[in-house]
């Protein structure tokens, strides 16, 4: 692998656009082609990052089949995650795949499958689990200082402000604040607590079917607890706590952004750690795909594929007592059957 990592990215809505602006951030990324089912948002896109006409592609294939890319940043709504990760790694091509990583497990696992028998790298584009922020937390936790960990507390939530067609509430394109927002405390606690041994869940379900508040607590195999909540009605703090025998550490404001974490002891000291991140945050989950391409992994140690399975069947778990379902699970979940 040559020093220089070149990125296709696949989409060019919102989160395809904060993606390709943190390339900008990245050491040893370029940026060499993005693909749309459109030619005009293609060219529009490509205007706005400063690529040559000739890397704006019409389609997602011709991003999976360019010679001109290393790796595929795919961007695309959630129903459309699996598929353009099979596509890409068809095409040979190592894949970063935006969160939720797909619909389900069963679609998880065969993209899983594919990328291994292949053996080309794949990952979850979970970008929280690499700020700053969260690997501070991490080795805090490490030091033994606020004693085993034994609870999470997690929130997410902001009021959207969208019509029924929006992404956000349509169940066409994987709506609900679940996937979107919820799967992001579900993460950070596993990877601060261990897997998760069960899940119980409640929601509010919103007049499109898709939940607009969502409240689950696990416990995880290690002992702990977390207790996590996501809406898209409600405004949060968004603040994530960790806790153990002998304290807690607290993501603030933002947890998903935290410009500094707090450690408080039950002793009664307590100190804030400043914990900086790059431009829009995304920059690092890039730095990471690139160091694996240039070690050879064909996954990250931080973001585990089989991590990535058990979190979309803890997912599914949730979805099962919540009562939500896509046309994703078909396959799994008959026309007509009871969940």
């Amino acid at each position: 692998m040559a020093d220089e990592i070149r990125w296709g990215i696949i989409g060019t809505g919102k989160i395809a656009r904060a993606f390709a602006t943190a390339l900008k951030d990245t050491p040893g990324a370029v940026l060499t082609a993005v693909g749309s089912r459109r030619m005009d948002s293609a060219l529009a896109f490509g205007a706005d990052f400063a690529l040559p006409d000739r890397a704006c592609h019409g389609s997602y294939e011709d991003v999976a089949n360019s010679a001109d890319v290393d790796i595929v940043y795919i961007g695309t709504p959630h129903p459309m995650h699996a598929e353009n990760a099979i596509m890409a790694l068809n095409g040979g091509k190592a894949v970063l795949c935006e969160k939720p990583f797909t619909m389900n497990r069963r679609e998880a696992e065969q993209v899983v499958a594919l990328a291994r028998s292949k053996k080309l790298f794949l990952m979850e584009a979970m970008w929280t689990r690499y700020l700053p922020a969260i690997e501070e937390v991490k080795r805090i936790i490490a030091t033994g200082e606020i004693g085993k960990p034994r609870q999470v507390s997690a929130d997410f939530g902001f009021t959207a402000a969208v019509d029924n067609e929006h992404r956000l509430l349509n169940p066409e394109l994987g709506g609900g604040a679940l996937l979107d927002l919820g799967i992001y405390p579900l993460s950070i606690a596993a990877y601060l607590l261990g897997p998760v041994a069960s899940v119980q869940a409640q929601a509010e379900m919103g007049a499109t079917g898709v939940d607009v508040q969502t409240g689950f607590v696990m416990k995880h195999e290690g002992g702990g607890m977390s207790v996590c909540s996501c809406s898209i009605q409600a405004r949060t703090p968004a603040e994530l706590t960790v806790s153990g025998e002998l304290g807690h550490i607290r993501m603030n404001t933002m947890f998903h952004r935290a410009p500094s974490i707090s450690v408080s002891l039950a002793d009664g000291t307590s100190r804030t750690v400043p914990t900086p991140f790059t431009g829009n945050g995304y920059a690092y989950e890039a730095v990471e795909a690139g160091r694996c391409l240039q070690e050879g992994l064909l996954e990250s140690p931080r973001m585990p594929l089989d991590e990535t399975l058990a979190l979309m069947g803890v997912l599914d778990t949730i979805r099962d007592q919540i009562g939500l379902r896509y046309a994703a699970d078909a396959a799994r979940w008959p026309e007509g059957a009871d969940i």
